[in-house]
């Protein structure tokens, strides 16, 4: 399997908490970011995805804290969707300094909704491969 898709974010000051390091809810942004920056690189910006008749849905999350970030610190948020069988799927990220050190870790189950229905579709993965123009940084 090939790398996971990455992306680099800069810590800005106003995302800092009393003690000067990443506010806890902003690594679950900045996972959020990289996830939409990894659909927007399969092909899938929103517009598409609303014009499909689907959104991504987050059904479980957690984030695992190993480090602090500080103002001005650049951090690389990966994003490697896992797929299996059934209606949800896995999404593993890693923060890590440029220097390789991991800061935290995101994992997730998601799934894709059918806006209409309001129900998960049966099989994410077919749907993201048709609404995709380059289905490699989601591992399809």
């Amino acid at each position: 399997m090939a790398d996971p898709f990455r992306v680099r974010v800069t810590v800005r000051g106003y995302e800092l908490d009393t003690q000067g390091h990443l506010n806890q809810a902003v690594y679950l942004q900045y996972g959020e970011h990289a996830r939409w920056e990894c659909l927007r690189a399969a092909g899938i910006p929103q517009d598409r995805l609303l014009a499909g008749g689907v959104g991504p849905v987050a059904l479980e999350v957690t984030v695992r804290y190993l480090r602090e970030l500080r103002g001005g610190d650049e951090v690389d948020v990966s994003c490697e969707f896992r797929w299996g069988e059934g209606k949800t799927f896995q999404i593993v990220q890693d923060l890590t300094r440029p220097d390789g050190t991991q800061v935290a870790t995101i994992t997730g189950v998601g799934g894709l909704l059918d806006l209409a229905s309001r129900r998960l579709v049966p099989d994410p993965r077919v749907r993201f491969r048709q609404l995709a123009t380059d289905p490699a940084p989601m591992n399809l």
